[in-house]
């Protein structure tokens, strides 16, 4: 671990690596046009024009869960692949971290039916940590430090979204008639939300050359916004212009100070959490970075919370090469941020 930088806190890891990301997406795909269908009255007596969520957000459709699906059983299959990929047995596993937003239940933690469902041993430690959109990253560098001090052997990091509750709930309410323009735009940003699940399994790296190396990173805070996005299964409710302004704000001063120490300004890709083309664009001209090397899945599979960096990862897997650097960087609600390097 090193010290402050420019008031980051930063992280150098030695001997951790990703040794495999696998995700699960939902069967059912629901188009931004079928929500605006459903939304046709509300858009009428508030005279906002048609194709707002595709044209503002660029999220064309999403994921929701079908019948007989569910979050926790597509986050356990995903962890089993994952640990089928990583070559790790079950019995192996010394830690098993949930970062989910979406729970259906306040206790237990969902980590214990994750725990049972992947058959993990009495010996794995398990339980939930949160921190909004960026929960994952958390919960990927806690991890690695836990591995790095010997504490535990391999970890796993698995996140489980479950969107369509928030989503009917919101839509029922921009259906009311009291509801205005204000009301109706504080909540556009729950019509962006998909579900998904993913996994990931990490491990030393000295005993898994092959495995992709995590270099660290650096993370710092602006809590001063932690009003700026409050969020609850009855539905979430975001001032967008300020949290735009904050998070902007932040990922620059957060890449300002690591610049002494890490150099991601030729990255060969860029894995950003996924919330929308106006988000995206606005971190790509912060950041001056290379248009090219930044992929996007917010335009079929919606903003799923801490599951979209995995999930986008996953897509990105076929086309990384050994020895090419990725970032993974992610801006959680209240605000926080954090950068992770992988040496793929």
């Amino acid at each position: 671990m090193g010290g402050p930088v420019d008031g980051n806190a930063t992280s150098r890891l030695s001997n951790v690596a990703l040794l495999s990301v696998a995700s699960t997406l939902p069967s059912r795909v629901t188009t931004s046009a079928e929500i605006e269908d459903r939304l046709s009255v509300a858009l009428r007596r508030l005279k906002l024009p048609g194709g707002l969520l595709q044209r503002v957000a660029g999220v064309i459709e999403r994921r929701n869960w079908a019948p007989g699906e569910s979050s926790d059983d597509a986050t356990i299959a995903a962890g089993r692949r994952a640990l089928a990929e990583a070559g790790v047995d079950p019995s192996e596993v010394g830690l098993l971290i949930n970062t989910s937003v979406t729970r259906k239940h306040l206790e237990p933690s969902v980590a214990v039916r994750l725990h049972h469902g992947l058959n993990l041993p009495s010996s794995a430690i398990n339980f939930d940590i949160a921190n909004a959109c960026l929960g994952f990253v958390s919960g990927m560098n806690l991890a690695a430090t836990m591995i790095e001090s010997g504490q535990i052997r391999y970890a796993m990091i698995v996140n489980g979204e479950d969107a369509d509750d928030i989503q009917d709930n919101t839509i029922r309410r921009l259906l009311r008639p009291e509801v205005g323009r204000d009301d109706f735009m504080s909540e556009f940003a729950s019509l962006t939300l998909g579900s998904g699940a993913a996994v990931a399994v990490l491990g030393r790296a000295d005993e898994h050359p092959a495995g992709h190396r995590i270099l660290g990173g650096v993370s710092r805070a602006a809590t001063q916004f932690h009003d700026l996005c409050v969020g609850s299964v009855d539905g979430m409710f975001t001032d967008a212009k300020a949290l735009l302004k904050g998070g902007l704000e932040l990922v620059q001063s957060a890449w300002k100070g690591a610049a002494a120490e890490w150099r991601w300004s030729s990255m060969d890709r860029y894995v950003t959490h996924q919330v929308s083309s106006v988000h995206t664009n606005a971190i790509v001209k912060a950041a001056k970075l290379d248009r090219s090397r930044v992929p996007v899945t917010f335009s079929k599979y919606g903003n799923v919370g801490p599951a979209s960096i995995p999930i986008t990862l996953v897509e990105e897997q076929a086309t990384l090469r050994p020895g090419d650097r990725v970032l993974l960087m992610g801006v959680g609600s209240g605000l926080n941020t954090a950068m992770m390097e992988l040496a793929w």
